[in-house]
């Protein structure tokens, strides 16, 4: 009998006995969510294209950022719509996560969910680096390291020389699950991503790709959240649970015992959330003053307390220092806000 290497996919072929009631309601949330989205993308095209470029910046600094990969605040506008010359190794991996969502943005209907496809995004998102592109040559376990120094194996992936064969069988899959109609199909593409980050084809780069390769399969079955809200963002903003229901149910995955279900949930949850805050912000009445002014003017209302203008270009990176600066200028002269020292580390608050 053949050697079977993915094993939530498999899991599915052999048909689930029961899907949880919570995947169930996400399920039905996104099947309502999914039915208004092109009512909502006929509103504002300013907005929208606020929100794109909001979305891809994001998108770029956040899933390198889980990774440890860090950038220069003050040049990430220009690093994401422009052509700089790149500072450091960290900008490089930046600005080519960025072309990897242009590319899925603008021809997602015509990529195909396949090996090829995976292997140019690596390559997209690594750079230059000796193996982008390429399925790894050695074997790598996750490796989880403390504080103190102490570190212990938590996860043992499919070795090197098994990888290549692997992909083939989790992608064949895929598709199978797809035409059969094993389960619903954004439980399928949740599957298809626990398998792939178990499967850890790469030497690095992995939590990436796995992040691209979702938001592909999110457009190949109609979500297109992911244009306007980022899912990186969202998974970062959540990334211990991240992190804990990929453990919990990675435990028993080479024996096919493992539970996959808290983390196609938390997939759930992340495209549930987006859709949410898509709603939200296009829901709104149209500040007179600009969609990117409304956006300042929102992140000021998000803080509890005190703030700096530091604070507002994390919050609003595709916003100018200079829109910024005006728009506090206005609320301050509206009596509105309140700057509380001077220079570029002065600290603000909103008044009532």
């Amino acid at each position: 009998m053949p050697e079977i290497y993915v094993k939530t996919l498999r899991m599915f072929a052999d048909g689930p006995e029961s899907i949880p009631v919570r995947v169930s309601w996400y399920l039905a949330d996104l099947s309502e969510a999914k039915g208004r989205q092109e009512l909502f993308t006929r509103q504002s095209p300013q907005k929208l294209k606020v929100l794109r470029e909001q979305a891809l910046i994001e998108s770029a600094v956040s899933s390198n950022r889980i990774e440890g990969v860090e950038m220069d605040r003050s040049r990430i506008g220009t690093l994401m719509f422009g052509r700089p010359a790149l500072g450091d190794r960290d900008e490089e991996e930046i600005r080519g996560y960025r072309d990897a969502l242009n590319r899925i943005h603008t021809k997602a209907a015509g990529l195909a969910i396949d090996e090829k496809t995976i292997l140019d995004l690596h390559g997209m998102c690594r750079g230059e680096i000796r193996d982008a592109g390429q399925y790894k040559e050695k074997d790598v376990d996750i490796i989880q390291k403390y504080p103190d120094g102490r570190q212990r194996v938590r996860f043992h992936t499919v070795p090197a020389k098994k990888t290549p064969k692997a992909m083939h069988e989790l992608l064949g899959l895929w598709h199978d699950g797809l035409r059969e109609g094993w389960v619903h199909p954004i439980v399928l593409d949740a599957a298809l991503n626990l398998d792939f980050l178990c499967t850890h084809s790469f030497r690095d780069g992995n939590g990436r790709v796995s992040r691209l390769l979702l938001l592909l399969c999110c457009y190949h079955v109609g979500l297109e959240v992911g244009r306007y809200i980022s899912l990186e963002r969202t998974i970062e903003d959540n990334k211990e649970r991240y992190y804990e229901t990929l453990e919990q149910c990675s435990q028993g995955w080479h024996e096919g015992k493992h539970d996959p279900w808290p983390y196609i949930g938390f997939v759930l949850y992340v495209l549930k959330s987006a859709y949410k805050e898509f709603e939200d912000r296009l829901g709104q009445v149209s500040a007179p003053r600009g969609a990117k002014t409304e956006m300042v003017q929102k992140a000021i209302g998000s803080f509890d307390g005190e703030f700096t203008v530091r604070d507002l270009q994390s919050a609003c990176p595709a916003v100018s220092i200079d829109l910024i600066r005006k728009t506090l200028k206005g609320m301050r002269q509206d009596g509105l806000v309140e700057c509380l020292g001077r220079g570029r580390s002065a600290r603000w608050r909103r008044i009532g």
